[in-house]
């Protein structure tokens, strides 16, 4: 049965069937295959079973907040308040763009909302300081993935739902795990992308792209560093709000998406 559970699903991919159906189709006529038409019957006791957890409620609100903070502009404040710290270095919008995204996915706790809400930004604008296309896009999508580690990670809450119980961990436990790994996937990203344009520069693969010979830009005053600070202020205390009110036992995680969401 199982062979035959992949060989539908795959099929459906095939068809170009959206994955969710997908699944659900598979799964479907495994059951009617296997116990006829009353297994169906089952179908909404397993689905109610499995989504009915208030923890779950954690998640869309979470990837609300994120979005709610892209349209309303605190990205792009971020992201502002990142470049007057290090844009002006050698190499300061690689910095500008881990910083930014590790700031995002410690609000929204997802990847993808990360890469949407800095991307259309970010992108261009290591276009415009001469960064490659391939490192600039590169860079941004695997600088998402800080999302899945840095808490609140959606991830975390969904394995902490589903196994907290049987390997006696907390989701308050696992989002502390993810601190320190977090941060040196961003010092990681940062290094990798350095050497990747340090050895494109020696093998003479393109020019040296604005990047190790001089700073991306001019460094600003401490008065614009001062105002790109109080702009981007709530978007930077957002995540010590939500993280410290979890670990100072103030709200529970699902509670601390609601209240991300209102801050917002």
């Amino acid at each position: 049965m199982a062979w035959l559970l992949f060989g539908i699903f795959f099929l459906l991919l095939f068809l170009n069937v959206p994955i969710g159906i997908a699944i659900a189709s598979a799964a479907a006529i495994i059951l009617l295959m296997r116990d006829g038409i009353s297994a169906l019957s089952l179908v909404p006791d397993i689905m109610y079973a499995s989504i009915s957890k208030f923890t779950l409620l954690a998640i869309p609100f979470f990837i609300l907040a994120g979005v709610i903070m892209e349209y309303a502009g605190v990205s792009k404040r971020l992201i502002r308040f990142a470049d007057a710290l290090v844009g002006h270095y050698k190499g300061g919008m690689v910095m500008v763009t881990v910083l930014t995204a590790m700031f995002f996915a410690a609000i929204s706790g997802s990847g993808p909302a990360t890469v949407a809400a800095v991307g259309t930004i970010l992108i261009p604008a290591m276009l415009k300081y001469g960064y490659s296309k391939p490192l600039a896009s590169g860079l941004v999508a695997s600088a998402g993935s800080m999302g899945v580690v840095i808490p609140p990670s959606i991830t975390f809450i969904i394995f902490g739902v589903l196994a907290g119980d049987k390997l006696n961990v907390t989701i308050g436990k696992l989002f502390i795990a993810g601190i320190v790994p977090g941060i040196l996937m961003g010092i990681g990203f940062y290094l990798a992308a350095m050497v990747a344009m340090k050895m494109k520069e020696k093998r003479g693969a393109v020019a040296a792209e604005g990047v190790s010979a001089s700073p991306d830009r001019e460094k600003m005053t401490v008065r614009e560093k001062f105002k790109a600070f109080l702009d981007a202020f709530w978007g930077l205390l957002m995540p010590f709000i939500i993280l410290g009110g979890i670990y100072g036992g103030v709200f529970t995680p699902t509670e601390a998406a609601v209240v991300a969401v209102f801050l917002d």
